[in-house]
């Protein structure tokens, strides 16, 4: 995002363009970010055309540039060329942006606000499949993985904050990670993090395509059941008298004989002679053969704009999303109870051991669900006290870890007993709730506008990054983005169609991105940081060698899953 990828970084410029400096032959020599969006993205008064003199003052950029045609900082454009203001965004996959920093303000937030920012980028759809994972490590296992997990990815995390700072005799107040990775590694070191970053962002999004395709379905059934009086059979649901949930594998247990197709009474009809016949609704309103089509009419157009200025307006939904799952979660657990046996190795009809051997995907889940070292460096710049950054980093990762492990144990021991049992748990936990749920139902609503808001921006921050790293321009020219954002919304349509486990495809964007971003480049990083200084030993090269394989057999294990 969760989803899960993961976390990016936006910058805004005055001059209102935008600016290429993920390479050598970068613009602007004060510094070098990822990701850029113009004024009009802004949350709060965004600017909705370039002043005069903000026009001028990116011509004589421009100007220089051809000039010079260098590089090299004595031939840049002068201090009084090149605007003065630049405000710093931070763009997570729940869609949240705020600013972090400006030129005039860098350093100013207090570490309350570090440590919300940091929390509220990390937030994502991962947070849906939390107790899937649990379901698939067995309970207590997959607490244990949990808290280590979140362990390991926050000393990663630590090690790449700091590492600009082992950096002798060369001024990296200005660098971000990927300036980091190209000192080390080159252009190889600049190339890799961009695609693994990338690989997080698309992943993102085709979870989000799957979910809306998900979100939108279920919304429909809802209000068709609604205006048609139509109510769910009990025969299909597990129920405690006061909330109910759905199993929708067939042959859990005993007693819970169901199938897909039951769970919708209004969809099927008899033609008289004993056979089933589809409804026309059924055959319009379908999750996985019509529903993602639908979509590609909605969201396609949109990716297309040149900006993405409207949907940036909505972004506050990420948060209110989140907030109102932990409220639905504890409703849900108040009301079902909890309800738990303990089977350390052997299952039962309706509980599974508190350790399993797929425990991996869990594993993969996470390394996306704690993601954000891509934009770590500069999240904690705005930091008010730069001593405090390691506390405050802690911290963070601390309340992201307990806000995960609270969805996830609360939604996987409230789960009801017979008929039904631990193992109907979804990857989208939402889907264990029938469409006729109203609560549930007013968060599949408020996650699918969320979602139609934000894949937009998702789209336009991989378009700027990735059209404009090959052509030099986010916006080459209209083909060249119709063709680009029709091969994005191609795989999310297929994966919607084919394989709509929005658990499996978390874990395997996030052990891949993960096995650069997070193990074996940070790790590397240090390790020839500490022997230029003369310093790195032999149990520092034993740690972070295994973190390397850690993340190689994180990637490796999903495929045996």
């Amino acid at each position: 995002m969760e989803e899960e990828a993961r976390p990016l970084l936006a910058s805004q410029q005055n001059a209102g363009s935008y600016s290429h400096r993920g390479s050598t032959d970068s613009l602007d020599f004060r510094g070098k970010r990822p990701f850029y969006v113009d004024p009009m993205l802004l949350i709060g008064d965004p600017q909705e055309r370039v002043s005069a003199e903000a026009a001028i003052l990116n011509s004589r950029v421009h100007y220089y540039s051809k000039l010079t045609g260098s590089s090299d900082r004595l031939l840049s454009p002068p201090n009084h060329v090149i605007p003065l203001a630049e405000d710093i965004y931070i763009y997570s996959p729940l869609g949240t942006a705020f600013k972090v920093a400006s030129s005039d303000n860098v350093g100013k937030n207090p570490s309350i606000i570090t440590i919300f920012a940091i929390w509220n980028t990390m937030m994502g759809t991962s947070i849906l499949s939390i107790p899937w994972g649990i379901k698939q490590s067995g309970f207590t296992f997959g607490i244990i993985i949990l808290i280590l997990t979140g362990l390991l990815m926050l000393y990663c995390c630590y090690i790449a904050l700091k590492s600009p700072k082992s950096i002798p005799y060369v001024d990296t107040s200005e660098w971000e990670f990927p300036d980091v990775c190209r000192h080390y590694f080159g252009s190889f070191g600049l190339w890799s993090s961009l695609i693994f970053s990338m690989v997080s962002l698309v992943g993102a999004m085709v979870v989000y395509w799957v979910l809306m395709s998900n979100f939108l379905y279920n919304t429909g059934q809802f209000i068709y059941n609604y205006a048609h009086n139509v109510s769910m059979t009990d025969s299909v649901l597990g129920t405690n008298g006061t909330d109910r949930v759905i199993c929708p594998f067939p042959n859990i247990g005993p007693e819970a004989n169901v199938t897909r197709d039951v769970i919708v009474p209004f969809v099927s009809a008899n033609d008289g002679n004993g056979t089933s016949v589809s409804s026309p609704f059924e055959h319009w309103w379908s999750k996985t053969n019509t529903i993602p089509l639908y979509l590609i009419v909605l969201l396609l157009p949109l990716l297309s704009l040149r900006s993405a200025s409207f949907f940036a307006r909505f972004t506050f939904l990420g948060t209110i999303s989140v907030v109102y799952l932990i409220v639905l979660v504890t409703t849900k657990a108040v009301r079902l109870g909890i309800n738990l046996e303990f089977h350390w190795f052997d299952s039962t009809d309706f509980y599974v051991p508190e350790f399993r051997l797929m425990f991996p995907q869990l594993t993969g889940i996470l390394t996306l669900a704690f993601f954000i070292h891509n934009c770590i460096i500069t999240l904690m710049k705005s930091n008010r006290h730069q001593e405090n950054n390691v506390r405050d980093l802690s911290i963070a990762y601390v309340l992201v870890g307990l806000t995960y492990l609270y969805v996830g144990v609360l939604i996987f021991a409230a789960f009801p007993s017979p008929p039904l049992g631990k193992e109907c748990i979804e990857p989208n936990f939402l889907d264990n709730f029938p469409s006729s749920d109203v609560m549930v139902f007013v968060a599949r609503t408020c996650l699918l506008f969320q979602m139609i808001t934000v894949y937009p921006l998702l789209g336009y921050l991989v378009r700027v990054q990735m059209l404009g790293q090959i052509f030099g321009n986010p916006y080459p020219s209209f083909v060249h983005v119709l063709v680009f954002n029709a091969l994005i919304v191609g795989a999310g349509v297929l994966m919607a169609k084919f394989y709509p486990n929005i658990g499996s495809i978390i874990r395997y964007s996030g052990a891949i991105c993960g096995l650069a971003l997070v193990f074996i480049f940070p790790s590397l990083i240090h390790m020839i940081s500490l022997k230029r200084q003369g310093s790195l030993r032999w149990p520092s090269t034993v740690f972070h060698s295994f973190l390397m394989v850690l993340g190689l057999a994180n990637l490796i294990g999903q495929f045996f899953m």
